[in-house]
């Protein structure tokens, strides 16, 4: 017995090269190499060959040598290796190189491949972000380096850029501002709803980011695979905007603290009065904007990693500006700053207005300081005295002097100028703007004190006389520019809490996302809400609410409110929070486009496609360009307390999004549903929708509406023109569990008679070249649904499912592509059957499900079935027929199809003529109204004929009628139509007579193919002979039956022509057929022309009933064709299947009869239900 012993040898993918990463065969070839030898036990502890192509010896002589061949060298182009593993391509004998283990297996390793290949491939699975790291190192490096893992932790991954992304402009230069007007308890429920908000959003995020990887993109990424394409881009877009935006507002932000607290002089348009300063400081703002826009648009443009490089300078700045509020709080308890502020009365005092720096209506000089003309400064008291009243008649070394406030509320500086009322009844005084943390000042900052525009900012525990009247824009007052309100301050602040998404647009960059993206953005949420609250109670507790209440400083002589606490000097917040604004500016310019960049390489909204491409090294640069565009757009606004709201809209539509999918996939209990992050509920996401959705509301009603409508027509248009993308979203589970619901409330009863529309099941018969036959078949069913109600198209493919399954998937393709071109909104069903008429019968029985679930079957007429040498059309057909009334389903059946008129050829006028000979439950009334719904046969007009008899009142007939369709709400015309009885004709006898006698032919004897192609020449011909003479009786000309090539008139000819004698081809069209004229003719070319065999057949009598049947379906179809020969289509009931199947070829004559001579015919039967009421 032969031994068997193999050595297992740890190796690695770089030992050959011919070997790809991305092979997958990869697992297979990189893990280890099995050699066998001559040995029964498996040796483990053997140390592995050093040659390559080496011999392993047995331990205990005698075996034999087997050569390792799992190390040999593979030659240029042609791999000489040999593996074990299964999919090896290069090896020589598969079947003896399968892994013995799994020979179970080995047939289905090309699509099943084994754990440890799947394994593997994970494991040399690495995320890297596409973002800014990806670009830095791409223009850093010109040759390409090995990707190296990333190594970033939560510190300096997540928590850090988040805290540089949230902390902004609006902590610097608006939080003091929101603290004075909202007071100190609105103002903390603002900063506390905000909060809760991106805590509540942070959660939900944090779910969904440890679902799986999230690469760049970020809040994109999330909400689009989980929303769907639709939501996604829609919500992107958005989120795009918000963040250009908030590129916007920090520029603006940096020049409104360059150009008042830093150098105010390097305005270029100047203030000519007080009514125009406002103006002219928007101009500065724009044009300073747009030049700032422009230098950090080129900065990044050349390079990401110089914004990179400046991130922490930024970061730093804005961690020292914080950490000097702080200590300048605590140092205000033992050494309040030196901020004074000149009150009048209760109003506030413009300090820029204070020249003299004398916040007085007079001084008192001395005589020689007088003459000299000299001024003194306002802390210099000692012969200088203030005057706070008027004085009495001064010494004779004293003179009183007025100040510059004096000049501003009187009409001269003269003691007796007449001045202001309100500057007369009351006087100046001074206040301290920073009264310190212990100085109790936190009682009066506690309540609210909103302003209108234009409103003197006053100090209520001061007295004054409040008799005057309002004060002048022209007086030296502090004012409010805007009118302010709880709502207009939720919007400017919160911007200043977003920035949430740092963290997981990093994700590619962290050593572990699943672990670091939860931890480091909560605690960045944490941190910034612990500062931004307990920064609205050191305000309030450390400042004066006058102070508070002057956005721009201007009581404290321009200086920057918070700056005023900062220790040691006011420049640390002045300095620090302008570069800080600068680089948050530079990372919203730089995270924007590649947002966009991400948006468009998804290809879900086409007009973006351009924005995807970029550099060489993917720097998406016309995605920057379009940012500075729009970028400019906000600058151009030129108010920060304008643009903030604008962006809040567009962030918190991010956030809602984010929640409503947590919450969406927490409840739908989607399988692939399993976050690490386990501290979250759908009750905590929908909180946050719903704070969410409510501030966009409060802030700003009609900046929401705007953002809803921008991103519902996003939505509209991504589901019209996008591209369709599977991505397992939360919407398609929301769909299932929806479509779920109404499929069991539909399957608790059956529909209403009111609720009835037809569901249509569309049978399409595709040729060999798996084309439909009948395209226009579903341009009716369209025109018919009018895009509402359920439509299954379904083909039969003959054959077995496990050799035909290709075919039925390209079938089904085919139905596919036919419905997108003819915009029906349907599904596809293709079944494989031995035979057509079994396929036909199961997928009537199977479509659909639960309630949804056809209830009127569409198929198109047999063409040219009496020539067909196939009798499988025909008799296929009535088995529909049979089928369709067993499962009391409504049939409708369209005679001479390609007739139909298209989608693009509206019938400008004419008539759909119904005729109603037996009630089928109201489906012929319901049938014109729906296709009147469709712009085809919106301009046609409904008239209405039924059959009256002998015994029937005519007069009342067409009353009630008319009084019916009244009740209906259907406008039509209504004739009656009486049928009197009259004797069979000879030409019905005739027919009958050859219909049957044609039918026994076939049916009794198989003839051979010259014989029955001889035969059905002859019994064409006399077909279409009595067709002919009946119809030229009626002076009308047969249409023909069902297409241009195939038509009966065609045949006749064809027919004709190959009979051989011109003459006598004359005499028998002249011929008047009766049945004298008919026997004689018989018996004259009874021996010529009728196969031995047959001649006994000619005696045969016609049976009664067919007579009958073919007498009904004649007189019809004369009085149908005379009333309707130029109607748009007829619609007509269509009678049903002979019970005995021998009697079908003769169903078919009769149908044939009824409806020749007219151009369009629906044949209509209904379903045994009621589908029309009066009632409503």
């Amino acid at each position: 017995m032969t031994s068997v012993r193999f050595t297992v040898t740890p190796t690695k993918a770089e030992d050959h090269p011919g070997l790809s990463d991305t092979s997958p065969e990869l697992s297979s070839r990189s893990g280890t190499h099995v050699r066998f030898g001559s040995r029964e036990s498996v040796n483990r502890s053997e140390p592995p060959s050093d040659t390559s192509g080496g011999v392993t010896a047995p331990a205990g002589g005698g075996g034999t040598e087997t050569p390792d061949y799992s190390n040999m060298e593979q030659g240029d182009g042609n791999s000489k290796l040999s593996s074990v593993y299964i999919n090896n391509s290069h090896g020589a004998d598969d079947d003896d190189l399968y892994d013995r283990n799994l020979a179970l297996f080995e047939e289905e390793m090309d699509t099943r491949p084994k754990v440890s290949s799947l394994l593997s491939r994970l494991a040399n699975y690495t995320n890297l972000m596409q973002g800014a790291k990806e670009h830095e190192e791409a223009e850093s490096n010109s040759e390409k380096k090995k990707a190296k893992s990333p190594r970033m932790g939560t510190l300096m991954g997540v928590y850090l850029p988040c805290l540089q992304n949230i902390f902004g402009v609006i902590l610097f230069l608006r939080l003091t501002w929101v603290v004075g007007t909202a007071g100190v308890l609105q103002g903390l429920s603002i900063v506390f709803i905000c909060c809760c908000c991106t805590m509540l959003t942070a959660i939900s995020m944090s779910a969904i980011a440890t679902n799986g990887v999230v690469p760049a993109g970020g809040s994109y990424f999330m909400i689009s695979r989980s929303l769907g394409p639709e939501f996604g881009g829609a919500v992107g877009l958005c989120f795009y905007l918000g963040t250009t935006f908030a590129g916007a507002m920090y520029i603006l932000g940096a020049v409104e603290i360059l150009l008042m607290y830093i150098a105010p002089e390097a305005a270029i348009f100047t203030a000519k009065g007080l009514e125009s300063e406002g103006a002219a400081m928007l101009n500065n703002m724009r044009v300073y904007g747009s030049l700032c826009l422009l230098l950090m648009s080129l900065l990044v443009f050349v390079g990401v990693k110089y914004v990179n490089k400046l991130a922490s300078v930024f970061l730093a700045c804005v961690i020292v500006s914080i950490v000097s509020i702080y200590v300048g709080a605590l140092v205000s308890v033992f050494k309040p700053p030196n901020f004074s502020v000149c009150m009048l009365g209760n109003r506030t005092i413009n300090g820029h207005d204070l020249v003299d720096d004398r916040c007085a209506k007079t001084v008192l000089l001395s005589a020689e300081r007088e003459a000299a003309n000299e001024t003194l400064p306002g802390d210099a008291n000692t012969t200088a005295l203030p005057t706070l009243e008027p004085s009495p008649s001064p010494g004779p070394h004293l003179a009183e002097k007025t100040t510059y406030l004096w000049s501003r509320f009187c009409q001269s500086a003269e003691l007796n100028a007449s001045c202001d009322d309100y500057f007369t009844a009351n006087n100046f005084s001074r206040i301290e703007g920073i009264p310190g943390l212990a100085s109790g000042v936190i009682t009066e900052n506690l309540w609210s004190s909103y302003l209108s525009k234009g409103d003197v900012v006053e100090k209520g525990s001061l007295s004054s006389s409040q008799g005057a009247h309002a004060a002048s824009t022209q007086q030296p007052y502090v004012f409010a520019d805007i009118t302010t309100s709880f709502t207009l301050l939720v919007g400017i602040f919160f911007p200043s809490v977003t920035g949430i998404m740092a963290g997981s647009n990093r994700s590619g960059d962290l050593k572990d996302a699943q672990r670091s993206i939860p931890i480091g953005t909560i605690l960045a949420i944490l941190t910034t809400s612990f500062v931004y609250l307990t920064s609205v109670l050191l305000f309030g507790a450390c400042v004066d609410g006058v102070v508070l209440r002057d956005k721009f400083g201007d009581s404290v002589k321009g200086n920057l409110v918070v700056g005023t606490l900062a220790w040691p000097t006011p420049w640390v917040i002045v300095v620090g929070s302008f570069f800080s604004t600068c680089g948050a500016g530079l990372q919203s310019l730089t995270g924007a486009p590649r947002l966009l960049q991400a948006i468009a390489k998804d290809n879900i909204i086409p007009f973006l496609r351009v924005f995807g491409h970029g550099k060489a090294n993917g720097e998406p640069t016309w995605a920057l360009l379009l940012t500075a565009l729009i970028a400019e757009l906000g600058i151009l606004i030129a108010s920060l307390d304008l643009v903030a709201p604008i962006l809040t809209m567009f962030f918190l539509m991010c956030y809602l999004f984010v929640n409503l999918a947590c919450a969406l996939q927490t409840l739908l209990r989607t399988p692939n549903w399993r976050p690490r992050f386990s501290y979250y509920h759908w009750s905590l996401s929908f909180l946050g929708m719903t704070i969410c959705l409510a501030l966009m509301f409060i802030s700003s009603w009609y900046y929401a509406i705007v953002a809803i409508v921008i991103a519902g027509m996003i939505y509209k248009y991504i589901e019209y023109h996008g591209a369709e993308k599977e991505w397992g979203d939360g919407i398609r589970g929301l769909s299932l569990s929806a479509a779920r619901f109404a499929l069991l409330r539909l399957e608790e009863g059956p529909p209403h008679t009111k609720n009835w529309r037809p569901q249509l099941l569309v049978l399409l018969k595709l040729d060999e070249d798996a084309h439909v036959k009948s395209p226009r078949l579903l341009t009716f069913a369209s025109q018919l649904k009018a895009g509402k109600g359920l439509t299954i198209v379904g083909t039969v493919v003959s054959g077995n499912f496990l050799h035909s399954y290709g075919e039925a998937l390209a079938a089904e393709q085919t139905l596919k592509l036919l419905m997108d071109k003819e915009r029906v909104k349907g599904f596809c069903q293709c079944i494989v059957a031995q035979k057509a008429r079994e396929g036909i019968s199961h997928m009537i029985q199977s479509s659909g499900l639960g309630g949804m679930q056809p209830n009127t079957v569409v198929m198109g007429w047999p063409h040219a079935w009496r020539q067909s040498e196939d009798p499988q059309s025909w008799k296929t057909f009535i088995h529909t027929v049979r089928v369709t009334t067993a499962a009391h389903l409504a049939l409708l059946v369209p005679k001479n199809i390609s007739l139909f008129p298209s989608n693009s050829e509206p019938c400008a006028d004419g008539y759909m003529d119904v005729w109603w000979i037996v009630h089928d439950g109201g489906m012929l009334m319901l049938l014109p109204f729906l296709l009147r719904q469709h712009k085809v046969w919106r301009k046609c007009g409904m008239r209405i004929f039924t059959v009256a008899q002998m015994e029937d009142n005519s007069i009342q007939m067409k009353k009630d009628l008319a009084t019916f369709l009244y009740h209906l709400r259907i406008e039509a015309e209504v004739e009656v139509v009486e049928m009197h009885d009259s004797d069979i004709s000879a030409y019905t006898y005739e027919r009958t007579l050859m219909m049957e006698q044609r039918s026994q032919m076939l049916r009794q004897m198989r003839l051979s193919k010259s014989d029955r192609e001889r035969e059905r020449v002859r019994w064409s011909f006399d077909d279409a002979q009595l067709v002919k003479d009946r119809n030229s009786m009626l002076r009308l000309t047969s249409i023909g039956s069902d297409e241009d090539d195939d038509t009966d008139a065609g045949e006749r000819d064809r027919a004709a022509a190959g009979d051989g004698s011109s003459s006598e081809r004359h005499r028998r069209v002249q011929m008047t057929w009766t049945k004298e004229k008919a026997s004689q003719y018989r018996a004259a070319h009874s021996g010529c022309s009728t196969p031995e065999g047959f001649r006994d057949m000619l005696s045969i009598r016609p049976d009664h009933s067919n007579v009958r049947r073919m007498h009904t379906a004649v007189k019809l179809n004369e009085v149908i064709v005379n009333k309707s020969h130029d109607a748009r289509v007829v619609l007509l009931n269509m009678p049903g299947p002979p019970r005995n199947p021998e009697g079908d070829e003769n169903y078919m004559e009769f149908l044939e009869v009824l409806t020749e001579g007219l151009e369009r015919v629906l044949l209509v039967r209904g379903g045994g239900s009621e589908v029309i009421t009066i009632y409503s």
